[in-house]
């Protein structure tokens, strides 16, 4: 398989740095990849139109044994192929713009603005499940050295 949407390659959908480093198998099975699909269809692509330019994903799938590797949830929605972060490092729109872009445009289940500052994430954290979307919004920050998150749905 070589594409899992119009611009995500399964490649990309795949790849970690950590998983090749340490070995571990991080295929998704075709329950999977099918959510991967609906994720991109749904979250990925009309990201991807609406700024019409390339939107780098630094994380897509990890499968549970490389989730735990990195210190992941315990209830990742990665491992299911419902979340993706993404990240523009091609600085021609800010994170910050795909972030809001996606809290007034598009439907989601959870949507992070992962550390960085006030005015920008270090990057965009996005979740999208078949049914009953949360629309839930946070924002993580470092507290003694480990992650935490705010609730700022409301904001």
């Amino acid at each position: 398989m070589k594409k899992i949407s119009e611009h995500v390659s399964y490649k990309e959908g795949t790849k970690s740095v950590t998983a090749n480093r340490l070995g571990i198998n991080n295929i998704p099975d075709e329950d999977v990849l099918a959510t991967m699909k609906v994720t991109c269809k749904c979250i990925f692509e009309p990201i991807r139109e609406h700024f019409n330019q390339p939107i780098y994903i630094s994380s897509f799938y990890r499968s549970p044994e490389l989730n735990t590797a990195i210190g992941g949830s315990k209830n990742s929605q990665h491992c299911k192929g419902e979340a993706i972060d993404v990240d523009d490092v091609f600085g021609t729109v800010t994170n910050a713009d795909i972030f809001k872009y996606i809290k007034e445009k598009l439907d989601f289940d959870q949507l992070i603005w992962e550390f960085g500052d006030d005015q920008n994430p270090a990057w965009v954290h996005v979740s999208y499940r078949l049914g009953n979307n949360r629309r839930r919004i946070l924002k993580a920050y470092k507290s003694n050295g480990r992650t935490a998150y705010i609730d700022i749905t409301k904001s």
